[in-house]
């Protein structure tokens, strides 16, 4: 065996390990926003900052007046969303989110008081500041590309 071939192939289990070591410690954002609980704690948060809220009444309209169901369904989709395990689509398929929430009118006031309450439920998590905003990021992402109402910029 020659020194190259030695070294390289030294090289290529200490990479090989590296690589594994580093991927095992890589976390989903469901990992590093706690799971399960903590997403269910992230929903339970959302909805009832949305009930409590006089300024967040225009969407709280929007939703039945027992929440139970709409709170679950945003558990199973960001459960999914953040990287855990895919338990909305096993449940009902593909999320289609703007094709679901077509029946209802989202405008710009929607949108901002759908991230009002996300805001605040994330707040409440005592999240790492700089995880929280790359969330809340990717949350306004998803509410504008939400809005329907014609004519609204």
């Amino acid at each position: 065996m020659s020194l190259y071939s030695f070294i390289k192939q030294r090289y290529d289990r200490v990479n090989d390990f590296f690589i594994e070591t580093l991927m095992s410690e890589i976390k989903t954002p469901y990992d590093r926003i706690g799971g399960e609980s903590a997403v269910r704690k992230l929903c339970q948060t959302f909805y009832q900052v949305m009930c409590d809220t006089p300024q967040t009444q225009l969407i709280r309209a929007m939703h039945p007046e027992e929440i139970g169901l709409s709170e679950e369904k945003l558990y199973l989709f960001l459960t999914g969303w953040l990287g855990g395990p895919p338990i909305y689509t096993d449940k009902y398929g593909h999320p289609r989110l703007r094709k679901r929430h077509m029946p209802f009118p989202i405008g710009i006031e929607e949108r901002d008081q759908w991230l009002y309450c996300m805001a605040q439920a994330l707040k409440s998590m005592g999240l790492d500041e700089l995880f929280s905003q790359q969330l809340m990021g990717s949350f306004v992402q998803t509410a504008d590309f939400m809005r329907n109402k014609p004519n609204e910029e």
